[in-house]
């Protein structure tokens, strides 16, 4: 593990590598502790390189057994070996030359789960961004591109199937109780598109025949026994592939497609060339033991990996500053895709909830950066939702500027220019400038400033005239290493919504560009007149959250009611309930910091109600409407000195408000929404189970008894119901004997399924109040808490530490104390996994200052803890610092 302070890289340093990697050919010689690696790389020096300039290949706790040049042992003095480093000097000038390295690696004691390691029997690689390095010397960064040859050699006991990249050229006996596989992946790649993996797995095969009518062969290997469980993931699979023909013209490039899935995985899932690695809870479901969620996970997961193949393998990154070029792009791709799977505006308001508890707070803390950021001092620390969701916000804003031919004249563009590149996000940029005729120049700062952009809006309506008068002005904040921003390009979807809930068409605008609904705001501030507009209007402003932005905009509750009930875009519905509901949390926190009387406007509970009860919207829609702002979303609307107790409380007060006035009607959902048939995760199934399980959450706060939650965990038949009952029981009736005997139940149930038990582990690491740590600290010693497995870490720890605010905040500042020992403890095993659930104290500096203080205090000593690694320390410090 590398524990030293880092070097920080700056974009600006970029140069391209003095030596072409032209071909490698790897063998693999798998043993548990003793695993030997033959790299034969073959190079020539760049045209107009320096002829002197030896050659640097990257390592990572690596020992070199053997170095030849053409065969020929390379005399010691030709060259420097440390474990980190290699290089190489005196090298030919002008022709090709191999260069054969021999080392020797230990994947049983590799528990980072970076490079080449072995989990549970299975051999399994994991190496993006820098892993590959600690599997041979090599020269491991993303624009060094090279055809690979991969021969595996094993024994045959545990070990039936020897996987990697690209198309199976054979395999066979080797020696006595070894065997060995060929494979050649013939489109070149960067090394962290490298994969291997070995073992004795179960498969599931099936085919899928290309718009070309090419036949490839698509294989899952998952756990034996677990093979049933992959039949969703694999369907979801054929779907991707038949989408991305359709949607992007993108058809499959190989023989063979494969998933395998691993229990140890610190990632969701890696998009390894024709051999994608997965953490096996995005791809195993049944309805006994997966939630709608989980099935709507996996779907997404595996497109979003299936569609790298182009967005990532086939066009990959210049250098690690470009991680949006293909995670942001792939994020968007992956989102459409699930639109068009699920419900498109249902789907927008999960987007938009996720990236404004996640990145928001990202964006206005200490670990701010530009989606392409310039400098970086440990890359596993920039993969980030800055880096995917608001790079795919930046990409969907590029589609709404341009509209959807010239978006995909764009795409295909890049496609044809740079299949086989490693590319830059100017590079992407300047197909879509091409392809429209738009200049891009100023909405290219997306990329390159930090900070959520707020938009202030203030209009006027004169009846005279019939015009609408609007103003607006933007502000990018301060964000660390960037005090002074300029002004963006901000695409704006507008409508005028009329006293009679029809959307105004005015005769024209004027005051800057307004194409297609979409206003442009690309000044410090600038004010559009609307004329023809026959009466005063509610204005639906960044409708579908056309822009990532926060806005400022005084409306009424009449308007805001108005725009609920008759809006087109069912994204600005439920965006004006949100708005409605807002103030009133924000009111009713302050009323309980101060003790006075809670109180709630009619208008907002009503308009809730009204919303739930109607039957001409779809259940997933209503659903979301009654979900109402997490308490983390009231905490980043009040900014700083936050009581967390006094949020969660306010929050409960206007639940119970709102069931206590919509009682009958929640009653009704709840009765008429049960699943009468067989299971099944479609849409709108799932939507109708979400919308009966809100329903019993509301009316938990009025009946006050755990009877109801109680009936329904135990006449559940599926895993959403099961899990939904238990939640509603541990977070409103932690104590009632009805709660402990389900959660005794289900872990007997479930007490052989890991997957399953991390949901019981989650569901009681956010159970809220002071009893939470003694809680949290009591499961650690649970048989079913594996420390060294980042999916019971992150169901224990990290839902804790991230979704248990009043358990974790506590104001004695004990569980911050708590959590930097588990840092620490964490990060001598496993860097990666440490380091991002160090990022749930990224706002910490918003608490009120005793809490803050207790924060401040936990950080320090993690800072101050020896032996860190890099990956801990760019993050305490980032934290400290700010």
């Amino acid at each position: 593990m590398r524990t030293d302070t880092g070097q920080i890289v700056h974009l600006a340093d970029y140069r391209p590598t003095n030596f072409v990697l032209e071909r490698v050919d790897l063998t693999f010689e798998l043993d548990p502790e003793n695993t030997k690696v033959e790299a034969r790389l073959i190079f020539h020096r760049r045209e107009g390189a320096d002829k002197s300039a030896p050659l640097v290949l990257d390592g990572d706790e690596l020992t070199l057994s053997g170095l030849l040049l053409d065969q020929i042992d390379i005399p010691a003095a030709q060259y420097d070996a440390t474990p980190d480093s290699l290089t190489i000097r005196d090298l030919p000038e002008e022709i090709p030359f191999e260069i054969c390295v021999t080392n020797y690696i230990n994947p049983q004691t590799n528990t980072q789960l970076m490079g080449l390691y072995r989990t549970n029997g299975v051999y399994c690689t994991q190496c993006e961004a820098e892993g590959f390095r600690r599997i041979t010397y090599f020269p491991d960064r993303p624009d060094v591109l090279a055809p690979y040859t991969i021969t595996i050699i094993a024994a045959k006991e545990g070990n039936t199937f020897l996987l990697s990249n690209g198309n199976f050229l054979g395999g066979g006996n080797y020696d006595e109780g070894r065997h060995f596989a060929a494979w050649f992946d013939p489109h070149p790649k960067p090394s962290y598109l490298f994969a291997l993996v070995a073992g004795d797995l179960g498969l599931v095969e099936d085919t899928f025949t290309t718009v070309s009518g090419r036949d490839v062969a698509l294989k899952i290997y998952v756990e034996h026994g677990k093979e049933p469980r992959a039949a969703y993931a694999m369907d979801a699979l054929k779907r991707s592939m038949k989408w991305d023909e359709e949607r992007f013209g993108r058809e499959y490039d190989l023989d063979i497609f494969m998933i395998v899935a691993v229990s140890d995985f610190n990632m969701g899932a890696m998009e390894n060339k024709g051999l994608n690695v997965f953490n096996d809870k995005y791809v195993l479901a049944d309805p006994e033991t997966a939630t709608d969620a989980d099935y709507a996970n996996i779907e997404r997961i595996i497109a979003h990996e299936y569609f790298h193949n182009w967005t990532g393998n086939r066009i990959t990154c210049r250098d690690w500053f470009q991680l949006c070029l293909k995670e942001g792009l792939t994020v968007y791709r992956d989102q459409e895709f699930s639109s068009d799977m699920r419900s498109r505006s249902v789907k927008r308001i999960a987007d938009v909830r996720h990236l404004k508890s996640e990145q928001f707070p990202e964006d206005g803390g200490p670990l701010a950066h530009p989606p392409r950021p310039d400098k970086y001092r440990e890359i596993n620390n920039f993969y980030t939702t800055t880096v995917y969701e608001k790079g795919a916000e930046i990409t969907g804003m590029i589609a709404t500027i341009l509209g959807a031919d010239d978006f995909r004249k764009g795409m295909d563009l890049y496609f044809e220019r740079h299949d086989g590149d490693a590319s830059t996000v100017e590079d992407f940029v300047k197909c879509f400038e091409e392809a429209s005729g738009r200049d891009l120049t100023q909405f290219f700062r997306w990329y390159i400033q930090a900070g959520t952009p707020l938009v202030s809006a203030s209009a006027s309506y004169d009846a005279a005239s019939a015009t609408f008068t609007l103003s607006l002005e933007q502000t990018v904040p301060a964000t660390p290493g960037q005090s002074k921003k300029e002004a963006l390009h901000i695409p704006l979807s507008t409508a005028l919504i009329l006293d009679n809930g029809q959307i105004a068409e005015p005769s024209k605008v004027e005051g800057g560009d307004y194409r297609d609904g979409v206003l442009h705001l690309t000044e410090r501030s600038q004010t559009f007149i609307f004329s023809g507009v026959s009466s005063r209007p509610a204005l639906s402003l960044n409708r579908s959250f056309s822009a990532p932005i926060n806005l400022h905009l005084e409306q009424s509750s009449d308007d805001l009611v108005l725009i609920a009930r008759h809006e087109t875009d069912m994204f600005s519905r439920w965006q004006a309930l949100t708005t409605l509901a807002m103030p009133n949390l924000v009111k009713a926190t302050h009323a309980v910091r101060e003790g006075t009387a809670v109180e709630f406007d009619p208008a907002f509970v009503a308009a809730l109600i009204e919303i739930a009860g109607d039957n001409t919207l779809e259940p997933a829609f209503r659903a979301q409407a009654l979900a109402l702002p997490s308490e983390s979303d009231v905490a980043r609307e009040i900014g700083s000195n936050n009581d967390p107790e006094a949020i969660h409380k306010a929050r409960n007060a206007a639940m119970a408000a709102i069931a206590t006035a919509g009682i009958d009607t929640f009653k009704t959902l709840f009765a008429a929404s049960e699943d009468k048939g067989a299971y099944s995760p479609d849409a709108t199934s799932a939507g109708r189970r979400s919308l009966r399980n809100i329903a019993m959450g509301y009316l938990s706060f009025v009946e006050e008894t755990p009877e109801r939650a109680s009936a329904a965990f135990v006449a559940a038949t599926n895993m959403t119901d099961l899990a939904h009952a238990l939640s509603i029981l541990t977070q409103r009736f932690p104590d009632a004997p009805e709660t402990a005997d389900a959660l005794a139940t289900f872990e007997s149930r479930f007490a052989d399924n890991a997957l399953v038990l991390d949901k019981w582990l989650s569901i009681q690491a956010a159970i809220p109040g002071e009893g939470a740590l003694a809680r949290i600290k009591a499961l650690t010693g649970s048989k079913h808490f594996i420390a060294t497995n980042p999916n019971r870490v992150r169901s224990l720890i990290g839902t804790f530490a991230f979704g248990n605010p009043t358990g974790f905040n506590r104001a004695d500042g004990e569980a911050y104390s708590f959590l930097a020992e588990q840092i620490i403890a964490i990060d001598k095993r496993n860097p990666q996994l440490a380091a991002r659930i160090l990022t749930s104290m990224r706002s910490w500096r918003s608490l009120e200052p005793v809490r803050a203080e207790k924060a401040r205090a936990a950080l320090t000593i993690i800072e101050r803890a020896p032996a860190l690694s890099t990956d801990v320390r760019d993050i305490v410090e980032r934290m400290l610092k700010a």
